[in-house]
């Protein structure tokens, strides 16, 4: 999941650095990640996974981070497959 999330950072979320030098707790905000971008790493993350941002977590800390990203996407599967 993490190998996923770090090439969909570096494909569409425009940062000014390489996703490689980040370590999985850095801001990716600090690192430039803008608004909009989040939103297209959302997108991308949605169907990569087949998954669906529920409202409750679109939010600025669940993209805080690749560690962020990484735990919200498990709470989305583990939920979907609870249900």
């Amino acid at each position: 999941m993490n190998e996923t999330i770090r090439e969909l950072l570096g494909r569409v979320g425009g940062l000014p650095v390489p996703v490689t030098e980040l370590t999985d707790e850095a801001d990716l905000y600090a690192a430039g990640l803008s608004s909009f971008a989040s939103v297209q790493v959302m997108l991308a993350i949605e169907e990569a996974f087949d998954i669906e941002f529920p409202d409750s977590l679109l939010n600025r800390k669940s993209f805080a981070s690749i560690k962020a990203i990484e735990e919200t996407v498990a709470q989305i599967i583990k939920s979907r497959e609870a249900a």
